[in-house]
């Protein structure tokens, strides 16, 4: 993030706008940027304007900094408050149903790919806590992980690092299926390390290469769309698994409460507004169990029913 953050203010802030006096910036310097960038902002020599939604993420970088100043009386008010950015589109959630599920998984056997993307859709974890994730953090007895850390690659390589938020460190209970396919897998991973001998890089990672590295999250991105590809599915992004497991728990009736704590939300809001778009099938549903739960109570109130007992 801070790589991310660092690159906007080098390469787009400050040739925009590091020329003007901080006091003398105001908001129609701000709002002349984002269209310029709208209509020709990439720096990679492809030409084009940026999207929306990078355009938004500037505007974010640069009020921050602003409200910083603000707060120190640098400036008497935050220029950045006045200024547009465009409204970035709502992307599409994508979210395989149970059927896709289960043929991605049977694609992926036998490959690297499945103990990741079997936590991906049996746990709603996120790319980097797969990647993170070490044995003693698991319970296979017990049917229960901990998530502890993750996996980020920067500009120095790969490093570990603890959850973003407090709600990110959390123990998700285990389905039968990944405790079965997790027990296969350690013992298969225990035949590789002794098969690399001293080449072996102990990190007790799950997910790994086979000398002990970890993988890189790179790896799953790419390697996941041409696998749904070959099995007839449609592209998704890994991500998007995370997005499969959330909904198909919600249409199980699972309480948002509970989705939203193996998820890492920090709070159940959260969880609603994401998957907005499965509630009004929750809500037919709920209405047609409490009018099944209404009308069976008012048969059994019928002569011959529960109130002639």
């Amino acid at each position: 993030t801070y790589e991310r953050y660092e690159e906007i203010v080098r390469k787009h802030w400050i040739p925009a706008i590091g020329h003007i006096e901080l006091g003398k910036l105001q908001p129609i310097h701000i709002q002349e940027q984002y269209t310029r960038w709208a209509e020709e902002g990439r720096l990679d020599g492809r030409g084009g304007g940026l999207s929306p939604k990078t355009v938004v993420q500037h505007h974010r970088v640069l009020r921050k900094a602003l409200q910083w100043a603000l707060k120190m009386q640098l400036i008497a008010r935050n220029p950045a408050d006045a200024a547009q950015p465009p409204r970035p589109a709502r992307r599409e959630m994508r979210a395989l149903d149970a059927q896709q599920t289960v043929r991605l998984l049977q694609a992926c056997k036998g490959t690297p790919l499945y103990i990741p993307v079997l936590l991906a859709v049996t746990c709603g974890m996120r790319r980097g806590e797969i990647l993170g994730l070490r044995w003693k953090d698991v319970d296979l007895e017990r049917g229960v992980l901990t998530v502890r850390q993750t996996l980020e690659e920067t500009r120095d390589g790969l490093r570990f690092k603890g959850p973003k938020t407090a709600a990110g460190n959390r123990s998700i209970a285990l389905p039968a299926l990944a405790v079965q396919a997790l027990r296969r897998h350690r013992v298969q991973q225990a035949k590789e390390r002794l098969l690399m001998g001293p080449a072996y890089e102990d990190h007790d990672l799950v997910c790994a290469r086979p000398d002990g590295k970890p993988l890189r999250p790179d790896y799953l991105s790419q390697a996941l769309p041409r696998v749904a590809q070959q099995a007839g599915l449609p592209r998704i992004r890994f991500h998007d698994l995370r997005h499969s497991h959330a909904t198909h728990l919600l249409q199980a009736g699972v309480h948002p409460k509970v989705v939203a704590e193996r998820l890492g939300h920090a709070t159940v809001q959260v969880t609603l507004d994401i998957y907005s778009h499965v509630l009004p099938t929750l809500q037919q549903d709920a209405a047609q169990r409490l009018d099944a739960t209404l009308a069976a109570a008012a048969k059994a109130l019928q002569p011959g029913g529960l109130e002639r007992d």
